[in-house]
């Protein structure tokens, strides 16, 4: 991934600081099963182009999307398929971006192989494409591979393209099969250039290196990013190392991207997105829904990268908040009721029993959502550590908090249709008036919070249930839900 740097054609970029602790409308921030992105911002946009996520004979094609703001995002289908790759017929993978010379150039992987096929003849491995506008349609540059054989035990995929600010010198980092190479790229970005001392492709595989390269540069500092364990298992992850040369040497530093058995597994494969003439950084990558199991169910997240003072990353924290800004809600699944975005919120309409869950699994939680019932005289609220969800909506177990126009806060035990009061107090509430509410949970102990106000309005203890999804619900009443997040303690 070349610096990024706003086009001066557009002032968008300039004009939208998008200064967010994570996907404030939620990840994933596209719908659709896609893997291993990378970024590059054209016409003041943000672009991603990432991976289709299917079996290895179905990824045929790339799709990209855009952004004035990392919130509201435009898909571009196929902009590239094999149709103009004449040597490209299956497993397209991991696209790279750059511009150069009022070119758009597309690096990409194809074909999946492996150590001695290239000496039977089979050909595959990275290839370059180029367009006249970021969407494309990209076609083959070359008509070959740029990169189609083996070189230090590098399998020929995975690639990112680097231009450094330095000279203009384009790179080329890649590698699979636990070796990565970096190579420089001519001026036409379309011929493998050679070093000084006659070589072309030298090995710089860092410890633990498996695949997922990726380079940015940071105040002179030179930043390889790669992914570790196997990409189908949810030990996938994201490492680092830092050096003062694009040459290296890279030497890991810390694992920065790992699975949260509470949000997500498998995070890795990671490209980066730096918002021009901030200090704001995000990391964009994909990961698999807890409740998936097939290896390529995996979707696209980022989440805010913080450095510190002496240069090195932060851990990074996969965040969960939505504030449904995008109008959609593609992490929610939804039991009962009918529902629908809205200006911004989560409605669902008058439901005896409705419940709208994240594909989460937490056990203690800071949990904060608006609330708003707008029609009946139910209640409408919050429901965590919930399990067993099915089309019954009321036949879960776990725990709800509903505040209701009767003027009530109540804490419930769901248990497969049965519900237990454990505590309830008397608060003012109205209908069409959205309320901030609050809970906690942490082991047995839930306290739950309306507005800014520190004192608890109700607690209860209990410890029926330990873990599971959270969401909001309703019964006998309709509601609007909005500003989700959930956090551990």
């Amino acid at each position: 991934m070349a610096i990024l740097k706003a086009a001066s054609t557009s002032p968008i970029v300039d004009q939208v600081i998008p200064d967010y602790t994570t996907a404030e409308a939620g990840n994933p921030f596209v719908e659709g099963w896609y893997a291993d992105p990378d970024t590059e911002i054209y016409d003041g946009l943000y672009w991603v182009y990432p991976t289709s996520s299917y079996a290895y004979d179905e990824q045929t094609y790339l799709d990209a999307f855009s952004s004035p703001d990392l919130i509201n995002w435009t898909k571009y289908p196929n902009i590239l398929t094999i149709a103009n790759v004449t040597w490209a017929t299956r497993a397209v993978w991991a696209p790279a971006p750059i511009s150069r010379n009022g070119k758009y150039y597309l690096y990409f992987g194809a074909n999946d192989i492996q150590e001695g096929e290239p000496e039977e003849g089979k050909i595959g491995g990275i290839g370059v494409a180029v367009a006249d506008r970021p969407e494309g349609p990209y076609v083959d540059a070359i008509g070959k591979p740029l990169i189609g054989e083996y070189h230090n035990g590098a399998q020929p995929i995975d690639q990112d393209v680097f231009i450094d600010d330095v000279d203009g010198q384009a790179y080329i980092y890649y590698g699979g099969h636990s070796h990565a190479n970096i190579a420089k790229l001519n001026e036409d970005m379309i011929s493998v250039g050679t070093f000084d001392d006659g070589t072309q492709f030298k090995e710089i595989t860092p410890e633990n290196y498996v695949e997922g390269s990726q380079m940015v540069k940071r105040n002179g500092i030179y930043y390889l990013f790669w992914s570790e364990g196997g990409w189908t298992g949810p030990d996938y992850s994201v490492s680092y190392a830092m050096s003062e040369s694009p040459l290296g040497p890279f030497n890991r530093v810390a694992k920065i991207l790992q699975q949260d058995s509470a949000v997500a597994k498998g995070s890795g494969h990671n490209g980066v997105i730096h918002v021009p003439n901030t200090d704001i950084w995000y990391i964009v990558y994909h990961r698999r829904p807890l409740s998936e199991t097939d290896g390529n169910h995996r979707v696209l997240a980022y989440d805010r990268m913080y450095f510190n003072d002496n240069g090195t990353i932060e851990p990074i924290k996969m965040l969960v908040k939505d504030n449904f800004a995008n109008g959609q809600m593609f992490d929610w699944k939804t039991y009962g009721g009918d529902w629908s975005v809205i200006s911004q919120r989560l409605n669902v309409g008058n439901s005896g029993a409705a419940v709208a869950v994240l594909d989460t699994n937490f056990t203690d939680l800071v949990f904060e959502a608006t609330v708003a019932i707008t029609d009946g005289s139910g209640d409408a609220g919050l429901v965590f550590r919930a399990t067993d969800l099915s089309t019954d909506a009321a036949g879960f177990k776990g725990y709800y908090v509903g505040i209701s126009p009767a003027g009530s806060i109540n804490i419930l035990k769901a248990d497969t249709g049965i519900w237990t009061s454990l505590s309830e107090a008397t608060v003012e509430v109205s209908s069409g008036t959205e309320y901030k509410v609050k809970v906690t949970a942490v082991g047995s102990q839930i306290n739950v919070f309306i507005g800014d106000s520190k004192d608890p309005e109700v607690t209860a203890a209990d410890g029926s249930f330990v873990s599971g999804a959270t969401g909001v619900g309703v019964r006998d009443t309709g509601a609007k839900f909005g500003a989700v997040s959930v956090a551990k303690p």
